[in-house]
């Protein structure tokens, strides 16, 4: 596929013959970004993250030459551009493996934001021990006004859990079965669907020119002072469009080694991001600073660095060291020998070294 994809495209290219290849959660999310900041989304716990499903790539350098990288060729550099993020040159094509994918169970499962808590505690507990066909990402967030949801919850803050599970129909409903039994929901649009209406169900929600202000971590434990602060920020959501997402990171994606790819964080549970999210720049300061504090509350609880494709611009180079941990001496070095003055910078930037006189 070419770099300048949506994964819509992929999708629309793919499920026709009953496969997919991992990736996020919108459908108009572009393929080169996504891809090679490591890609997480519905289907991580059953096929790992995007890059553990790239193959090869092609690449326009900093100085103009056109290679390739796989596992023979230019490896190094392959090694790099799986989570290394936009450091290294333009990817123009990507060359995945398929997935046996056609129909998956899920949707999401809305719950009163009396409820968060507990619903929180029971997920932390759930969801790292359910097998690697069952997923669902934990949100905080504010009921659209339009079908197909109830009117009666209609810009409604609420929580819940986004599910996708992998498993035949049949071994999914029983799955969900202990799901079910532990809190009946508010809303319950769980069943069976394609793939690909599950990766485009929200894209209507979050269209081209919103204004997006992020802060993100990694999380290997939810503590029951850290759902306290969560509970008490998904109670101030600040816009309809604005959320908070805690992604499980664990399942195949954890089974790959943290030396493996550049995507250091194996041994986390969760990515989790905050998003504040609004049409109108008139409400800049508002998102911002919900965001910024619901940050400050929750950093202390978190694993250290951050899933790349969720840090902002103004974070600074020691967010960027502690998102690569062990891995970033390693993309320095390769930095230094595909983009030794730092062409590619306008991104999560890896510097190189300095240049000896």
């Amino acid at each position: 596929m070419g770099g300048g994809c949506v994964w819509g495209d992929v999708d629309h290219a793919t499920h026709a013959f009953g496969f997919a290849v991992p990736s996020g959660i919108i459908s108009t999310t572009g393929v080169g970004g996504l891809t090679l900041g490591g890609g997480i989304g519905h289907l991580t716990r059953k096929f790992g993250l995007t890059i553990d499903n790239l193959l090869s790539a092609e690449v326009v350098l900093a100085d103009g030459r056109f290679v390739k990288a796989n596992a023979e060729e230019n490896a190094d550099l392959f090694w790099a551009l799986r989570g290394g993020g936009g450091n290294f040159g333009v990817v123009t094509s990507f060359v995945f493996k398929l997935n046996k994918i056609d129909m998956i169970y899920g949707g999401p499962m809305l719950y009163q934001l009396s409820e968060a808590a507990d619903v929180m505690k029971w997920y932390r507990e759930f969801i790292v021990k359910a097998p690697d066909d069952l997923s669902g990402f934990f949100a905080f967030l504010t009921v659209p006004p339009a079908p197909p949801f109830p009117e009666h919850l209609h810009l409604k803050k609420m929580c819940g859990i986004i599910w996708a599970c992998a498993a035949t129909e049949s071994k999914a409903a029983e799955m969900f079965k202990p799901i079910r039994a532990f809190k009946k929901p508010a809303l319950d649009l769980v069943g069976p669907l394609p793939h690909p209406a599950l990766q485009s169900m929200f894209d209507a929600l979050y269209p081209p020119g919103l204004q997006w202000y992020w802060r993100a971590d990694f999380v290997n434990e939810l503590s029951d002072k850290a759902v306290a602060e969560h509970v008490r920020f998904g109670h101030e959501l600040p816009s309809m469009h604005s959320t908070m997402h805690l992604y499980p990171i664990n399942g195949a994606a954890s089974r790959v080694g943290k030396s493996e790819t550049a995507w250091n964080y194996r041994d986390a549970n969760w990515a989790q991001v905050m998003v504040g999210v609004d049409p109108d720049p008139a409400n800049k300061d508002k998102i911002i600073s919900w965001t910024k504090n619901y940050y400050d509350a929750l950093h202390p609880y978190s694993a250290g660095g951050a899933y790349v494709n969720f840090l902002m611009g103004d974070e600074g180079g020691d967010r960027v060291k502690a998102t690569y941990g062990d891995n970033y001496e390693r993309l320095v070095k390769i930095k230094n020998k595909y983009d030794p003055d730092n062409f590619f910078r306008v991104n999560q930037n890896i510097k190189p070294s300095a240049k000896k006189s």
